[in-house]
């Protein structure tokens, strides 16, 4: 009987991470996450479809049938319950995207448009932490402490924390005794970029004078009003300036971030500051460290600013360790099609909804794990039914567990597993709502699955502590794969070359020599004494993921906005052989995406002569491009004046906005007596429609800005763009020189056009 389908994913779904992919790049789509739990405003559990979070802002995406969005087509009961979940997100100050399955189906370039409207044409993407451990924050007390003394003790004891593993730390001293200079010295001692926020003017212009006055050989910058110094070593900035502009920053761009008068984090523009910035430590400076609201300042710090990997969490002891046990199924997934994150569903439920593989894992555990609480992470919540059943009949108590339960009913199950009532929980799609069991001992790995990110989930929920818990043992069950399908597992996660059966995968480094030291003994450790494994298993396994290698490469699409050439000859070029991508990864049988390391660009670029373009220089080149200007039409100064005059703050104007300047020029100039255009120009002829003055504007001026990345038409939405690198860095005053070259090229034009040809 073919299983039905799986609830962590659904064809709609798998519809729109292909249009994503399209829009942005299969390898952008590993920071979409399905099924993303959440809390509505009466704290109901919810599931938004997808949640990404881009340049720092949180965003849900839902897809709805046709009938979701009219009120006189489904009860009134879920109309009202969508308008709650979608008002909830709101609150949280979420951005909220809708779109039907029919629309997908039938406008798949319109999504796609919209796609990149509404996230920007290079969305600046990044995972969601919520899996990750928080860091704990640490108070050190100045108060009681020439360099003075505690002074001294505070950088010891930033120095002792960094060694440990620890990235964030409150500074707490008195009022004048310096704290500023102990941060700027620590900050100094490590040599990175530091990015130094306060909230008022005068405090921002101090910490700045320090800087220069103690680190001299770094360039210290501000960021505050009219002032904007980015580049330099130390910037100094308002808290409220720099959250103004955070796509003017990349993340990672800072080592060492300082807040000061760390009290106030609890406001909206620091934690939207906190929450974008990736530095590798921060630190807050107070003299007040309590606060009168009901958050503390460390848990601010804590959740906000820093969030553990897995393995720094390990090594602190806020985790357990991990082993490992392989177990090798004969189910073959090399034919299951999938997109950049996830397997096709239906292929998938092909394969693995066997009684074969479902057996296994019983037999596994049956030989394994008996008696110790086991949580098997299963595909689908009849997966989950269809495994407990067979525990069940083996005599195992067993109950399968799911996130659309109600709350009474799981925690009835989760006693009677921690009292041992029942020894294996079937688990689906438990992950993000805080569904917390320290108790589990061993996870099954039953769900094949490409996400990283899932993966890391299903293995936080057994990593809590718990007393008299020595490590969690995992048992991956490794399906067959061809090398771009191939599941997660422990070891392609952690890039761990090496197997041994029951080896620790993760801990503190200490404790995995001295037990290494015991396997190339052929030794077993004292904590796998009682587990039926033999000392001498050894298995070499292949780690090559390609969305990992893909991640430093360039795309085919990124490759055409690199250079000066237009994306039919990158296209023609690729088809020929004459650009040789480093990566190419099969999606499918008819698609392939492409990706070039940075050398690869540079040596093509140079072999054929094109201009490599850049952030850096693509304002610059706009402006020459202005300035040289050549003419056969007067068209691409009017284009350019258009755009001027109608731009939005992103750069983004109506087609039809540019249509009506064209019509309003030139008929102007009709109306004045003036030369209009040469002869055989629609515009000099008249009685043009709007259609074909917006056809005659993107075959002729637009076309050669498009071809140099600096202009793009979205067709179906009708509007031109300026490219948001050029656009967000053009100041009023580059605004104004674009406009005076049109008119002076415009003049030398009407000059030419107008003298008597002899």
């Amino acid at each position: 009987m073919p299983a039905p389908r799986s609830a962590s994913g659904s064809r709609a779904e798998d519809l729109f991470i292909e249009l994503f992919s399209e829009a942005f790049g299969a390898e952008k789509a590993g920071y979409l996450y399905s099924q993303y739990h959440f809390y509505d405003i009466y704290q109901n559990s919810r599931y938004a479809d997808f949640v990404l979070e881009n340049n720092g802002r949180r965003i849900a995406i839902e897809i709805d049938d046709e009938g979701s969005h009219h009120k006189s087509l489904v009860a009134s009961g879920k109309f009202y319950d969508d308008l709650l979940k979608q008002n909830s997100m709101i609150y949280m100050g979420w951005d909220v995207y809708r779109w039907a399955v029919r629309q997908m189906q039938l406008q798949p370039e319109l999504v796609k448009d919209e796609l990149r409207l509404f996230l920007g044409s290079r969305p600046r993407l990044r995972e969601i932490e919520d899996y990750l451990p928080t860091q704990r924050g640490r108070a050190l007390d100045g108060a009681n402490l020439e360099l003075k003394e505690h002074q001294r003790e505070a950088l010891d004891a930033l120095e002792a924390m960094r060694s440990r593993g620890e990235t964030i730390a409150l500074l707490c001293h008195a009022t004048g005794t310096g704290k500023t200079v102990t941060a700027v010295l620590d900050t100094k001692r490590l040599g990175g970029r530091t990015l130094f926020l306060a909230h008022t003017q005068e405090l921002v212009e101090q910490a700045a004078e320090t800087f220069r006055a103690l680190w001299l050989e770094a360039t210290v910058g501000r960021y505050l009003e009219a002032v904007k110094e980015p580049e330099a070593h130390v910037v100094c900035g308002s808290v409220q300036s720099v959250a103004l502009h955070l796509d003017r920053f990349k993340d990672d761009e800072f080592d060492y971030l300082i807040i000061d008068e760390a009290h106030h984090a609890a406001a909206d523009t620091y934690q939207k500051v906190l929450a974008f910035f990736k530095p590798a430590f921060t630190l807050g400076l107070t003299a007040t460290p309590e606060r009168n609201d009901d958050r503390s300042i460390l848990d601010i710090f804590k959740n906000t600013a820093h969030r553990l990997d897995i393995q720094t969490a390990v090594e602190l002891g806020e985790l357990v360790p991990v082993r490992c046990i392989r177990i090798h199924t004969n189910i073959d997934l090399t034919k299951v099609r999938f997109n950049s994150v996830r397997y096709n569903i239906r292929d998938l439920e092909t394969k693995i909804y066997v009684p074969e593989r479902n057996r296994l894992i019983v037999d596994t555990w049956l030989q394994y794990a008996q008696g110790r609480r086991t949580v098997v992470f299963c595909a689908s919540v009849w997966h989950a039914d269809e495994i407990a059943k067979l525990f069940q009949e083996a005599g195992v108590p067993a109950a399968a567990v799911s996130g659309g339960m109600k709350h009474s009913e799981r925690d009835e199950f989760q006693d009677k597993f921690v009292r041992r009532d029942i020894l294996v929980l079937c688990a689906c799609d438990l992950l993000n709502e805080g569904w917390d069991c320290p108790e589990i001992e061993v996870l099954f790995m039953a769900r094949p699955t490409m996400s990283r990110v899932l993966y890391t989930q299903q293995l936080g929920r057994g990593m809590r502590l718990y007393e008299g818990k020595e490590s969690l043992m995992v048992f991956d069950f490794v399906d067959n794969a061809s090398q771009y399908n191939t599941p997660m597992s422990l070891h392609r996660l952690f890039k761990l070359r090496n197997y041994r059966a029951g080896e620790l995968v993760l801990s503190p480094w200490d404790k995995r020599a001295a037990e290494n030291a015991l396997y190339d003994r052929r030794e077993k450790p004292a904590a796998l004494l009682d587990w039926p494994i033999d000392a001498t298993d050894y298995e070499l396994v292949d780690v090559f993921n390609w969305q990992e290698e893909a991640e430093g490469m360039i795309s085919q699409m990124e490759f055409v906005r690199r250079v000066d050439v237009q994306a039919e000859t990158i296209e023609r070029y690729v088809r020929e052989g004459k650009l040789v991508p480093d990566l190419a990864v099969p999606m499918s049988e008819h698609r392939v995406f492409k990706y070039f390391k940075e050398e690869t660009l540079e040596k093509y670029a140079k072999t054929y002569g094109w201009t490599l373009i850049d952030d850096s220089n693509r304002k610059s080149l706009f402006l020459d491009m202005v300035r040289k200007m050549d003419m056969s039409y007067s068209y691409k100064p009017v284009l350019i004046k258009a755009v001027l005059r109608y731009a939005d703050e992103k750069g983004r104007v109506k087609l039809s906005d540019i249509a009506d300047y064209f019509r309003s020029y030139y008929e102007g100039r009709r109306a004045a007596g003036l030369t209009v255009e040469k002869a055989n120009s629609i515009f000099a002829k008249g009685g043009y429609t709007n259609s074909e003055a917006q056809r005659n504007i993107l075959a002729n001026p637009f076309k050669r800005f498009e071809d140099m990345q600096m202009l793009r038409h979205t067709r179906t939405l009708g509007i031109v763009q300026v490219d948001e690198a050029v656009w967000k860095r053009l100041s009023k005053e580059e605004k104004a020189e674009i406009e005076n070259i049109c008119e002076e090229k415009l003049e030398v034009y009407y000059q030419r056009l107008e003298k008597p040809q002899k």
